[in-house]
């Protein structure tokens, strides 16, 4: 069975490579827009997968190192195997917990990436609204709606910062030195 790659809309679609009458910016970023969002869920739905197995591997582990330090405790306290085995499975714990934490910003990067493409879907989505381009209280809810997403407070602080009128460069400064100083969401094992 040989599968059919869908074929492009037929009709004459005006675009950088080939403008008409029809072709507009707007357009145009609204389609740069759209290839961002599908990008990003590309990559996200790709990073998810990988991400699962690794907890389920992780997970198998930590019930795996539990066997093993039940039966190395149960061994007699003058058994010669009984100390390096407890040294060994102590590691191996700690070096998982070093690992749930990498979970955890993973976690929060998907966060900050998802918020990034819903952002960009809302943002095409009035761009591409001749109704709503040109009209402030639009700009302004779409700007509060995407604030309002944002759970982490350093997320909360660069929105702030930039619609304050600063420039990329001084935000992220601004929201770097917050977690210099240690004035962060903390991050917690789980």
């Amino acid at each position: 069975m040989s599968v059919v790659a869908p074929s492009p809309n037929t009709s004459k679609v005006s675009t950088a490579a080939s403008p008409d009458l029809d072709w507009s910016q707007v357009t145009e970023t609204v389609r740069m827009l759209n290839l961002s969002v599908a990008q990003i869920s590309m990559a996200m739905k790709d990073s998810e997968d990988s991400v699962g197995a690794l907890t389920t591997s992780f997970t198998e582990m930590v019930e795996r190192v539990g066997h093993v330090l039940d039966k190395a405790q149960g061994l007699d306290d003058g058994h010669p195997a009984k100390s390096p085995i407890l040294d060994d499975c102590m590691a191996v714990q700690g070096r998982i917990q070093q690992s749930i934490v990498a979970f955890q910003f993973y976690d929060r990067l998907s966060q900050r990436i998802d918020h990034v493409k819903l952002a960009l879907e809302q943002l095409s989505g009035l761009v591409s609204d001749q109704q709503r381009l040109y009209n402030p209280g639009e700009w302004g809810a779409l700007q509060q709606s995407i604030r309002d997403r944002y759970s982490m407070r350093e997320e909360q602080e660069m929105f702030d910062i930039l619609a304050a009128g600063a420039s990329i460069q001084e935000a992220l400064e601004a929201v770097r030195e917050r977690v210099s100083d240690g004035d962060i969401d903390d991050i917690e094992l789980f």
